[in-house]
């Protein structure tokens, strides 16, 4: 079994935990129990039920994991977007996109287990 490291959208997710991390420091120290840190853990989670749905052994449940992992996508991206609207962010464009990127390779992944699961 393929190891949830390997996997890009792991990888990209990852990354992009890395960036928000970089990203909230610029915002008003008041926010640090508020949208610092809902940003953060949202952000954590994508990688994290990647990682905990890989590891469970059906791909019924990889997929449902898959699919929490989405939603805290569309969850930081919601955020990000509350951030530019109250002036803590110049442009979120960039890791919109990104964001964007990792919800469409969620997306073909778990499309690609479902055919998997069909054909069992």
């Amino acid at each position: 079994m393929r190891s949830h490291k390997d996997l890009n959208v792991y990888k990209v997710s990852l990354e992009l935990v890395t960036k928000i991390y970089v990203l909230t420091k610029q915002f008003p120290d008041d926010e640090k129990y508020g949208l610092i840190s809902q940003i953060r853990r949202a952000s954590i989670s994508i990688p994290s039920n990647i990682a905990e749905g890989a590891a469970r052994q059906s791909a019924k449940e990889f997929i449902r994991f898959l699919y929490m992992s989405l939603s805290s996508a569309a969850e930081v991206e919601t955020q990000l977007d509350i951030a530019s609207k109250l002036g803590f962010l110049k442009d979120n464009k960039e890791i919109t996109d990104e964001i964007v990127y990792i919800k469409r390779m969620l997306i073909k992944l778990i499309e690609s287990l479902k055919n998997k699961v069909i054909s069992e």
